[in-house]
């Protein structure tokens, strides 16, 4: 028998068999769309700068892509649920792909900071349309370790990206070229979307899924007030995306607002590790070096992050995950005028980076959870929004706090969002989520 901590090596037969079923339609697309952006992201700035752009120009058009993302979420939902996931998905690419030949060819600031803006839309859909494709694909048993895998490929993509811009910028001496590279990935990612079989109907005909495409629900529905449910609230008809947010004020005021304060913590890693390391005045290359072991050990334990959700439940890896990053912040904001201060950061960024690594996927696990299970893609595009609402605040509010106190006092209200994060997560998921059926062994 597997132990709960077994790696991805001996996964049982059944698991395997439904991940290398979502490769070809989920997780390659995925893998493809975090290599081009992983690879574009970093040199936004420069190409807006040899488009004549100020540095603080540069940094807006940057974020731009950000922006997009979180207000895309909205109409994404409404496009998903009129023409399907897989030709959202389709679409996005194919929008996403005039977005980069934007970016080549743009003449001025103004068409280029359209063209990042209409890239960053396509994100947002076409990670909605993923998000939902899994939620109405995968039996609960497997949902967090295929979400996990989902998030993990994204991950190996935007980790792997940056290095393979950096051989493109040393072979071909110019941005085109990882411009380029972004295009050809899309173009990749439509083509597997389009000629991919549906997943879920190669498990059907195996057995391994019931012959309904969607799960019964039961005739009634109620609002979500707010009181204790034992999984998603059902929702047999088809509702807008304001309609639906109404419909699920409840939880999306508790446990949307609680992942949002993940969201944040995670995207606060980004600026504090670094902006930290800067102010020990350590050189760039030694912050790289740290910064890319956080990275490491995220990817690293992506995978353990769905086994610890599907065998003892989602609160098991949300609240260890919290406690760790929020603390490992709290505790940092402490050190930096202690002798060792540059010890205790390498100690703090480890601990971050398995902190994170170990919450992989929950985003979209909970919300999946949640969600209505015949039409999720109307709650899944307000769930999104407040996730990655906290992650767009974070960056400023690190701004505002040390513009007006300084860094450690920052990082120490980041610190103290993550553990209060820890408490809504240990009061609201029992509250709002079942404990996942065990998988049988094979």
């Amino acid at each position: 028998m597997t132990s709960p901590g077994s790696s991805s090596a001996s996964l049982d037969p059944g698991t395997r068999r439904m991940l290398l079923r979502f490769a070809p339609m989920i997780y390659g697309p995925t893998l493809l769309f975090g290599l081009g952006e992983g690879a574009l992201l970093p040199l936004l700035p420069v190409i807006a700068a040899a488009q004549g752009a100020s540095v603080a120009q540069a940094a807006l058009i940057a974020s731009v892509i950000v922006v997009a993302r979180m207000i895309g979420n909205l109409p994404a939902g409404w496009i998903v649920t009129r023409i399907g996931e897989r030709y959202t998905m389709a679409i996005a690419g194919v929008l996403a792909l005039a977005g980069g030949f934007g970016i080549l060819f743009a003449p001025n600031l103004a068409v280029l900071a359209v063209a990042v803006f209409g890239i960053g839309l396509c994100a947002s859909a076409f990670g909605l349309a993923r998000h939902a494709f899994m939620t109405t694909r995968v039996p609960l048993a497997y949902r967090a370790r295929a979400l996990s895998v989902l998030g993990g490929s994204f991950r190996l993509g935007m980790f792997v990206g940056p290095f393979v811009s950096a051989v493109l910028l040393t072979v071909f001496g110019g941005e085109s070229a990882t411009v380029w590279f972004f295009i050809a990935m899309l173009a990749a990612l439509i083509l597997l979307v389009l000629v991919g079989r549906d997943p879920e109907e190669e498990l059907r005909s195996e057995g391994a899924l019931p012959t309904d495409k969607r799960p019964r629900i039961e005739d009634d529905v109620a609002d979500d007030t707010g009181e204790s449910t034992t999984g998603s609230i059902p929702l047999p008809e088809e509702r807008g995306v304001f309609r639906t947010m109404w419909q699920f004020r409840g939880v999306l005021a508790r446990l949307g607002l609680t992942t949002a304060t993940l969201s944040a913590v995670r995207q606060a890693r980004v600026y504090l590790l670094p902006l930290w390391g800067v102010s020990l005045m350590l050189d760039a290359e030694a912050i790289a070096l740290i910064v890319g072991i956080t990275g490491a050990l995220e990817f690293a334990l992506f995978y353990t992050s769905g086994q610890v959700m599907d065998r003892w439940g989602r609160v098991w890896a949300a609240v260890p995950s919290m406690v760790l990053m929020g603390g490992a912040f709290a505790g940092l904001a402490f050190t930096h005028n202690l002798s060792g201060a540059i010890g205790w950061f390498i100690v703090a960024a480890v601990i971050v980076g398995i902190g994170n690594g170990v919450s992989s996927g929950i985003l979209m696990t909970i919300g999946a959870d949640v969600a209505p299970p015949d039409n999720p893609a109307p709650f899944l595009g307000s769930w999104r929004l407040l996730t990655d609402a906290g992650g767009a605040a974070s960056p400023l509010l690190i701004a505002g706090v040390t513009a007006l106190a300084s860094l450690p006092v920052a990082t120490a209200v980041i610190g103290a969002i993550g553990l209060f994060g820890a408490i809504g997560f240990w009061r609201f998921v029992p509250r709002y989520i079942p404990h996942p059926p065990q998988p049988k062994r094979r």
